[in-house]
């Protein structure tokens, strides 16, 4: 005898909806990390089911997208009504191939908008809203490398660059990278729970779900810098600070001689390379002291260093502070005099305020 068939489990109804415009050539990572927090914040037994969150990939166009890796991404459907999404995240790419959206994308957007959607920009993808007018009077984050490409962009508007997101009403922006999980994560704990967001990181190896205020682990904007040439130098010794590259070896790397690039850092920052790579190096001991519980010699191999006591020299001829009485006064949130090259021991403030005012 045939025993009765059980109903079928309701699928619940998602509590977060999210669509997503990706630019040519947009950053692979950004988006990837954005999209696996909401997988794993709502998945049940690993999966990979979106559940509770929901996500598509929009377009005017059926064609597949290309990201800045060469990877490419075809749309889940057409941009359709923005009414179906609780946000619509916009993720931008190289900064050098950065275009207009399709006019069908613009209007899809600024419907979004008018209809009160809240409008997300990830990496350059605050850019691109910029572009479309849809961030007159809001603050805008960036990241710290594009501080400066911003500005000539969008005369008069100061970008924030010292955090890793920025939620501003209904306009959220964040710098790229990792902070794009961050943001999900806190998309996530606004609309499933903080449970959700931090089951969902934890999956992803990151340690805890960083504020908005969290600072961006770059480069003190004292060293921003229009130049090419010196931004990629500066982004090159972020990148090489375990094993420093002397001048020279920099030098060959970018294609120039090195008094030809010597000339470019006095021009731009009025400092030499190697000046240029102490603060970088120095500015990271300062960000891990203040966010990071790692012992000093572990930040000594991390930046650069010889051992714990060639930082401790280091640091404290810059600083007068020794690495552990600076990091006291960073967690006592004491006030003082701030070191070239190191971030604010005192509690994380933002950099300024972005807008059409």
């Amino acid at each position: 005898m045939d025993r009765p068939s059980r109903p079928a489990a309701a699928t619940p109804a998602p509590r977060l909806r999210v669509g997503f415009v990706l630019a040519r050539r947009f950053t692979l990572g950004a988006f990837a990390n954005f999209v696996d927090v909401l997988r794993l914040a709502a998945d049940e037994g690993d999966r990979s089911r979106p559940i509770l969150c929901r996500w598509r990939v929009l377009s005017p166009f059926p064609e597949a997208v290309e990201s800045s890796c060469g990877i490419r991404i075809e749309p889940d459907g057409r941009l359709g009504d923005p009414r179906q999404f609780d946000y619509i995240v916009v993720v931008g790419g190289l900064i050098d191939e950065i275009e207009r959206l399709p006019v069908e994308t613009v209007a899809f957007l600024r419907e979004a908008a008018a209809l009160g959607i809240p409008l997300v920009g990830v990496c350059t993808g605050t850019f691109i809203l910029h572009r479309a007018g849809l961030m007159s009077g809001y603050k805008a984050c960036v990241s710290w490398f594009h501080h400066d490409d911003f500005l000539e962009e969008f005369e008069g508007l100061m970008p924030v660059s010292d955090q890793i997101f920025v939620v501003d009403r209904d306009r959220l922006t964040c710098s790229g990278g990792a902070s794009s999980a961050h943001l999900a994560a806190f998309l996530v704990d606004r609309h499933i729970g903080r449970a959700a967001a931090r089951k969902a990181l934890a999956i992803m190896i990151i340690d805890e779900a960083m504020g908005a205020e969290r600072p961006q682990p770059g480069l003190p904007l004292d060293m921003a810098t229009g130049d090419p040439l010196v931004k990629r130098a500066l982004l090159i010794m972020q990148q090489t600070m375990e094993a420093p590259l002397p001048v020279e070896r920099l030098a060959a790397r970018l294609g120039v001689s090195r008094r030809g690039l010597e000339r470019h850092f006095a021009t731009a920052l009025g400092i030499a390379p190697h000046e240029a790579g102490r603060r970088v190096r120095l500015g990271q001991v300062g960000h891990l002291l203040r966010t990071t519980g790692k012992t000093v010699a572990a930040i000594a191999a991390e930046t650069g260093f010889a051992d714990a006591s060639h930082l401790v020299r280091a640091f404290k001829a810059e600083t007068g502070r020794t690495p552990s009485e600076w990091r006291r006064e960073a967690r006592a949130g004491g006030e003082g005099p701030v070191p070239q090259g190191l971030p604010d021991p005192g509690p994380a403030r933002g950099h300024g305020v972005s807008g059409g005012r």
